[in-house]
């Protein structure tokens, strides 16, 4: 099995990855917690120690449609960098979930500091953006495409 480009050990040089680990602090969720609503102001955000965050997107008339699961080393959101900073998605703890835990305002102070920094962290943003958007796009084909449409709408 090969490493997703958006875990963390992937995406990010070590000496970025070691920085930014440097100010994570230890959060752990229990089964069934939500982590954020979608809509919500988002001002933090987590990478996966160990256990599963689904991903889900409000349907309206219906429960949240899950979108992804994310395990260990999976950055668990990403509209913290983006203004206006709320969550596109929801975020549940399908199982006891440990993670790190980061305050978007820090890292997005550290990020203009330093230039170099700053861009290694936007790449590996982009590519987990990028993947989800993908993974969005899919399970929404999955649910509402009409069957034998080949997945284009």
């Amino acid at each position: 099995m090969s490493v997703s480009p958006t875990r963390i050990t992937a995406a990010l040089p070590a000496q970025y990855r070691a920085r930014l680990m440097g100010i994570g602090q230890e959060v752990n969720f229990a089964e069934g917690v939500r982590l954020f609503q979608e809509g919500d102001h988002a001002d933090r955000f987590w990478i996966l120690r160990s256990g599963t965050v689904t991903l889900d997107i409000r349907v309206p008339g219906s429960s949240p449609a899950a979108i992804e699961s994310l395990g260990s080393g999976e950055l668990v959101g990403w509209a913290w960098l983006f203004e206006p900073y709320v969550w596109h998605l929801g975020a549940e703890a399908m199982t006891p979930v440990r993670t790190h835990e980061f305050d978007a305002a820090t890292v997005r102070m550290m990020m203009d500091a330093d230039p170099a920094f700053g861009s290694a962290i936007g790449h590996w943003v982009g590519q987990v953006l990028a993947h989800r958007l993908q993974a969005t796009r899919i399970r929404l084909l999955d649910l509402y495409a009409p069957h034998g449409s080949g997945g284009f709408v």
